[in-house]
């Protein structure tokens, strides 16, 4: 059995089209989307991933900025430009890119930006209506993941699942995620003793831990389906430089049901997301704008 790859590539350049439309008819009403992107120093992948995010969105019509920082600069100038940006009516989102300088209180600075803004999901704010089951923002790659499992016909429902990561930004919005879908989810990470006991009973397996091919094909259930969430750049060996999953994708292609590649796996899935969440906040404020004038 060889498992079925689930593209994320694909299913994003899908989902980027039909935003396309959602964002010409904003644009008509006086509402084009508006995206700023703050960035702090000059790490090399954050400047990537600040570039994806904004190049995405001026491919599908959206307003998009990014505001750089040096890495010395002080944590206020910041926060003064995060309130000037949630005063600012033609922004619809503000996103701080991680990780911040260590001189940075991150908790004080995304708390700064707006609920109705954080199109990151991270707020407190938002991260209360997630669990509730009523999220205004979904961060940008659960909300990816789920969408790959809706493209791949995965019922959730019942179904065992384990998350192996506990991070803010993927591990615990993730499984909240999965938990309102009506799955049963463990939650493993570096404390976890036996994860191989945990994972050889999943339905469903994201990982989501940041070590090279961490994942392999022994410590599945035949069948799984498996979300590979990292992505790493290996070190050492024949392939140093090249990128890989936290998923050893040969050892486990042939033991899952489904499974992501990386890359083109849920790493494009995360910005078309990001996008599909600066747009859901202007429908929101062109919604509020055309009741106040009835």
């Amino acid at each position: 059995m060889t498992a079925q790859i689930i593209d994320g590539k694909a299913l994003a350049e899908e989902l980027r089209q039909s935003f396309k439309a959602r964002v010409e008819t904003l644009t008509a009403q006086g509402h084009q989307p508006g995206l700023v992107v703050i960035l702090v120093g000059e790490d090399p992948a954050s400047q990537v991933y600040v570039k994806n995010k904004v190049n995405g969105c001026l491919a599908i019509g959206m307003h998009s900025e990014k505001i750089v920082y040096d890495k010395d600069v002080d944590q206020q100038v910041v926060l003064d430009k995060i309130a000037e940006l949630n005063a600012d009516p033609s922004i619809h989102g503000i996103l701080v890119q991680l990780p911040l300088p260590r001189h940075f209180d991150e908790e004080k600075v995304l708390e700064a930006i707006s609920a109705e803004k954080d199109v990151d999901g991270f707020h407190a704010e938002n991260v209360g209506a997630l669990s509730q089951g009523a999220p205004r923002f979904i961060p940008c790659t659960p909300y990816g993941v789920m969408k790959m499992f809706e493209k791949g016909n995965v019922d959730l429902t019942g179904q065992e699942a384990v998350v192996i990561g506990r991070s803010n930004i993927v591990g615990k919005p993730m499984a909240m995620l999965l938990i309102n879908a009506g799955a049963t989810v463990t939650v493993c990470h570096s404390k976890t003793r036996d994860l191989n006991f945990h994972t050889r009973r999943a339905d469903i397996v994201v990982a989501a831990v940041g070590k090279p091919k961490f994942v392999k094909g022994d410590m599945l259930k035949p069948g799984a389906v498996v979300i590979d969430v990292g992505i790493n750049r290996l070190q050492e060996g024949p392939d140093a430089g090249k990128l890989c999953g936290d998923v050893d994708y040969e050892d486990c292609l042939n033991v899952a049901g489904q499974i992501t590649p990386v890359p083109g796996g849920v790493g494009p899935m995360t910005i078309t997301m990001l996008l599909a969440n600066t747009i859901e906040a202007a429908e929101r404020k062109a919604a509020v704008e055309a009741g106040a004038r009835k």
